[in-house]
């Protein structure tokens, strides 16, 4: 019976042995989910002591602080306990699922390494206040605020947004960054230029405040019904006051990073009245004036005249479409010339758009341009409104005839004839003398010139079987032609943004133009579906690189971001040959 008791008590000696000796390396988490703006505490522990502790690369996160390692060395009932700990303190950079991938250490020669941890960021969320935290000092001296305009607008009406730093006199701002900009995925949106702006003083909460103008943008709601605005978050580096004092009496300064968000926004877009909407009406709102102008009236055939047609005012004016030129048969029309002078400030679009054509009559003749309807809505009256212009008579004084006008001509010369009267001298004006004189006969065979067409076929063969080999070689290119056809449509979208290079804000809007223009050609899409993740989307069903659709997504940040930050004419440059590169990927690479 004693040896029983020994054997047992040897196996359980040696079972708390074995454990003992098992190493244990893992990674624990303060939380798997938080908003934007929070903290993310991440412990390393290990049950032995190591060296060469490698820490992961908190690629999508800054440090606040970290590495603090501790140590907890304890014995309980004759068994060690051993554990050491490395912490680091986080903030995410932006919103999305991420990875803390693997740490490292070695123990005992071997290398262990922790399992990798989800990460979900969310948008920013409420934090709890404690009164006794310098976090809770900064919260209630350091405000984020996003005034909008207008929360309850007309489909297509435009609306502001301006996005406020409120800081009190009560502490010290050092820096910030912006960590998480909103996605007006359901609005057309133009950031307005906010470089230059000046601290301001007013009055926050009844208390007084400085504040600083962070951005503008100007939003066009495409949808109806309740829209949501995505907040602003940024992560500032701040001094907030404490208990103590210095030897002169003077409050102590603790430094304190806080993230502040401008909060969510919700709006409710009402849909434009069905009564009275025209059967013409394109989406046009606003206070609008409308034009239809030719640059002659009289000319002769073959000449050509520009037509346009013009709308200039204050609304949507990006946003429809111009209407359309019929003309009789008899005048023939070149596709139009389409050119926009807008300007976008915080009460909306302002400026003109409009359609250039070139008519070139044919023949001889007056021909009526019919008045043409331009409708919008009116938002000072909440009423359509319809201007038309007055018809134009284009009078085409030299050329040939139709056969409309030579018929009706003959119809109208059969109708007024006359009988012929004969008289003794009807053949008078006939000569019988003439005073002609021999010509040299000019001998055209044997010629130079009849030896020159004779051969000129013999030697244009072996020229044509050149051209037909290398114009079969380059049809089997079917890479290189793909790539010369994206090479050509991309200068062909991008000619505008050349054109403006040296010239910031024409060159970043003309080259944003020129992106959705494209995408919306390339992938049938409409401008009121040109969000990031729609794009995204459809560009991964054509079987786009991920890497190309990176680094689409980078140049329409870059352009909008460019507006009101300080670009150099290289980094224009670098910007134009990458739209270019992207577009003729795109191009080669959708499905």
């Amino acid at each position: 019976m004693n040896v029983i008791k020994y054997i047992s008590i040897l196996l359980f000696i040696l079972t708390t042995s074995i454990a003992s000796s098992q190493i244990k390396f893992e990674a624990k988490v303060s939380k798997t989910k938080l908003g934007v703006n929070e903290r993310l505490r991440v412990d390393f522990q290990m049950n032995q002591d190591g060296d060469n502790f490698n820490p992961p690369d908190f690629s999508n996160f800054t440090v606040v602080g970290g590495p603090n390692q501790s140590v907890s060395n304890s014995w309980i009932n004759g068994v060690r306990s051993y554990k050491k700990t490395y912490s680091y303190f986080l903030s995410p950079k932006r919103r999305g699922t991420f990875t803390i991938s693997q740490a490292s250490i070695v123990v005992g020669g071997e290398t262990y390494k922790t399992t990798p941890v989800k990460i979900q960021v969310t948008a920013a969320v409420d934090i709890p206040k404690d009164p006794n935290d310098p976090n809770y000092l900064a919260s209630e001296n350091i405000h984020l605020v996003a005034e909008v305009s207008k929360t309850n607008p007309y489909l297509n009406e435009a609306i502001s947004v301006v996005y406020k730093l409120y800081v009190s006199e009560k502490i010290a701002v050092d820096n910030w960054n912006e960590i998480d900009s909103p996605r007006y995925n359901d609005f057309w949106s133009q950031v307005i230029d906010t470089q230059g702006q000046k601290v301001q003083k007013g009055k926050y909460n009844g208390e007084d405040y400085r504040y600083l103008i962070l951005r503008k943008a100007v939003l066009y709601p495409q949808k109806t019904g309740k829209l949501n605005i995505e907040p602003l978050s940024l992560n500032i580096a701040l001094r907030v006051p404490t208990n103590r004092r210095d030897i002169f009496g003077s409050l102590m300064m603790t430094r304190v990073n806080k993230t502040v968000s401008a909060g969510n926004k919700s709006i409710q877009v009402k849909p434009l009245p069905e009564n009275g909407k025209p059967l013409d009406f394109t989406g046009a709102v606003g206070d609008f004036k409308f034009d239809v102008k030719t640059s002659k009236k009289e000319l002769d055939a073959s000449e050509s005249l520009q037509l346009k047609v013009a709308v200039t005012g204050n609304g949507n004016l990006k946003l429809f479409k111009l209407p359309k030129v019929a003309l009789p048969s008899s005048l023939e029309v070149y596709e139009p010339e389409h050119k926009e002078a807008v300007s976008t400030k915080l009460s909306g679009m302002r400026g003109s758009i409009s359609d250039r054509y070139t008519v070139v009559p044919q023949f001889k003749g007056k021909y009526p341009i019919p008045s043409i309807s331009f409708s919008y809505f009116d938002l000072k009256t909440e009423t359509y409104k319809r201007l038309s212009s007055d018809e134009i008579i284009i009078n085409v004084l030299n050329g040939p005839l139709s056969n409309t006008t030579s018929n009706s001509d003959n119809v109208a010369s059969n109708s007024n004839k006359q009988a012929v009267v004969l008289n003794s001298n009807q053949f008078a004006f006939i000569k019988t003398k003439t005073t002609f004189s021999p010509v040299e006969p000019n001998h055209f065979f044997k010629s130079n010139l009849f030896w020159t067409l004779l051969l000129l076929p013999f030697l244009l063969i072996p020229i044509a079987i050149i051209v037909r080999n290398k114009k079969a070689s380059r049809d089997a290119d079917v890479s290189g032609n793909r790539i010369r056809k994206a090479d050509k449509l991309a200068k062909k979208y991008l000619s505008t943004a050349k054109k403006s290079l040296g010239k910031k804000e024409a060159f970043y809007i003309a080259l944003e133009k020129a992106l959705h223009n494209y995408l919306k050609a390339k992938l049938n899409i409409e401008t009121k579906d040109l969000s990031k993740d729609k794009i995204n989307n459809l560009l991964k069903a054509r079987q786009v690189d991920d890497r190309v659709i990176q680094d689409f997504g980078a140049i329409l940040q870059s352009s909008e971001l460019a507006r009101y930050t300080p670009f150099d004419i290289v980094t224009m440059q670098e910007d134009y040959n990458k739209a270019a590169k992207t577009i003729a990927l795109i191009d080669k690479q959708a499905r």
